[in-house]
């Protein structure tokens, strides 16, 4: 299948294109551009369709907006990365139940020169604190993205009033993660961005992976239902159809066998409550 970028409304949406069939069964998945940038749909989505019989569109955009659009009533399953706005979602009774599905991992990329002298770190809340201290360049994405949602806890975890700390060092972007990682090896910045992100990111210039392996970095997924009594228009039997899947043992094994350039991307958990 093919996945491509249109801007409507100033929101940059990725849809996965496919034909309806006769009977209409079909969904709409709000999913994060993580997911659909590294190829993960395009890889799942057949395997899924060929077996439920049920074509699958989605939406593709940061998590907060992705939510957003679940809210309206306009997708029928939310698939994204920010625990603590799944569980708001949740607790709003906007969705039904919150299903953790699998992880990756963030890393904190800056340049080799390295001012903050955070190198080889494992310790993501001290680094950050140096980062501040020194006033290093750093770059955000500002963007309600779960890699935003998660920079700005880094941050709170650091005991960082960012509303009081930022200044000329600190850049919001309000960008997507490609473009922010741009701005970063333009200023030689500072930035936290998902690892296969950076993986892909070709315009490296000076930039590198200075701090990865804190438990801190871990990046969980989950998946929601859209409450159907909220909004009718919701294919409630085929959403979580589509949701039972990804969590069985069938769409587990699946997302562990998605590699680019032999390397997993996506590790299965579903089986973890906790997670």
């Amino acid at each position: 299948m093919v996945i491509s970028r249109r801007s409507i409304g100033g929101w940059v949406l990725a849809l996965v294109t496919l034909p309806l069939c006769a009977q209409g069964r079909f969904i709409t998945v709000a999913s994060t551009t993580s997911t659909e940038q590294w190829g993960l749909f395009a890889y799942l989505l057949p395997i899924y369709e060929q077996e439920a019989r049920v074509k699958v569109r989605v939406v593709a955009l940061g998590t907060g907006q992705a939510l957003d659009v679940a809210r309206r009533g306009d997708a029928d399953v939310v698939f994204v990365h920010a625990r603590s706005a799944e569980e708001k979602f949740v607790a709003e009774g906007q969705g039904v139940k919150r299903y953790p599905v699998m992880y990756n991992d963030f890393v904190l990329i800056g340049p080799k020169s390295d001012p903050a002298t955070i190198a080889g770190s494992k310790d993501i809340v001290a680094a950050m604190k140096k980062i501040e201290a020194t006033h290093s360049p750093f770059v955000s994405r500002g963007d309600r993205s779960g890699t935003h949602m998660a920079e700005l806890e880094l941050w709170r975890a650091s005991g960082i009033d960012l509303d009081k700390a930022r200044g000329a060092w600190y850049r919001d972007t309000g960008q997507g993660m490609g473009p922010a990682l741009n701005t970063a090896a333009s200023m030689n910045a500072y930035i936290l961005t998902d690892r296969g992100t950076w993986l892909a990111f070709k315009n490296r210039v000076d930039l590198k992976i200075l701090v990865e392996g804190d438990k801190r970095l871990f990046n969980q997924y989950g998946v929601i239902l859209v409450n159907p009594e909220k909004h009718p228009s919701v294919k409630k039997e085929l959403g979580q159809q589509f949701i039972d899947w990804l969590v069985s043992p069938a769409g587990q094994k699946a997302i562990a066998s998605y590699k680019v350039d032999a390397e997993q991307l996506f590790y299965p958990n579903a089986s973890d409550s906790n997670a």
